[in-house]
């Protein structure tokens, strides 16, 4: 049986569609793959022994020695520079918009401060001004927490304020601001004590969701994408066995 010119056209293009859809699947498991490989090392980063402050990446500006370190546990020793405090604005925590913390810390024998993003805050519903008070203790302090990297940004105006309240926080921009050498790293803040071992309760929330490389994502769209090539497969054959069916029907 001679095919159309038609016909030919839908069966080339047939295949160009199976072939894209399959490779695009493919990759996507590929790029999964990847990620679980990113987790494996991040989870092992997190098992390892927690790192002190003479321990940080003491190189300000070179991020690449930082990331190296990234998601592993800090029990660091130092003094709040409290009047340094930042709140940025528009996060999230439990389903609700508030504040994030961000106060540095000053590491102690150390020349540099690390910004630790303390926990968050909730934003008052009818004067989104009105601050929560945050007990900060003067003195040595221990805090306990886990490496990330600086502060997500959120979209805001050009112009936007260098206020208490922020949008975003930039750490060459702040370590400039305060006029002291930052670490290219942040501390997500598990715990806090005085230098007397003394818990110290400040009334902030910690429900920090755990690291997530995006490795779903990725099997996600791979389902999508040979999902896709079923769907195009199928119509191939339903229309080529409507066509079929119809030219074998007595004229």
């Amino acid at each position: 049986m001679k095919l159309s010119v038609r016909a030919v056209a839908l069966l080339f293009g047939t295949i160009f569609s199976l072939a894209l859809t399959f490779s695009l699947g493919f990759w996507q498991l590929d790029r999964a793959k990847q990620k679980e490989a990113l987790q494996a090392a991040v989870v092992a980063n997190g098992e390892r022994p927690p790192l002190q402050s003479a321990e940080l990446s003491g190189v300000v500006g070179k991020d690449e020695l930082a990331k190296a370190q990234l998601h592993r546990r800090v029990l660091l020793r130092g003094s709040w520079l409290s009047e340094r405090t930042v709140f940025l604005d528009n996060r999230a925590m439990g389903g609700r918009t508030g504040f994030f913390v961000l106060t540095p810390l000053q590491l102690e024998g150390r020349s540099e401060v690390v910004l630790v993003q303390r926990g968050w805050s909730p934003r008052d519903a009818l004067d989104r001004t009105r601050l929560q008070s945050v007990p900060t203790p003067t003195g040595l302090v221990t805090v306990s927490g886990r490496l990330i990297a600086a502060p997500s940004k959120v979209y805001e105006f050009a112009a936007a304020p260098l206020g208490t309240i922020r949008q975003n926080l930039d750490l060459q921009a702040f370590a400039q601001e305060i006029d002291k050498p930052i670490l290219p790293v942040t501390v997500l803040q598990l715990a806090t004590a005085r230098s007397d071992g003394q818990a110290v309760a400040d009334g902030l929330l910690r429900e920090w969701q755990p690291p997530d490389s995006g490795l779903h994502k990725h099997y996600g769209y791979a389902f999508q994408w040979f999902l896709l090539s079923a769907l195009i497969l199928g119509l191939y054959v339903w229309f080529q066995t409507k066509r079929i069916r119809k030219q074998a029907k007595p004229s």
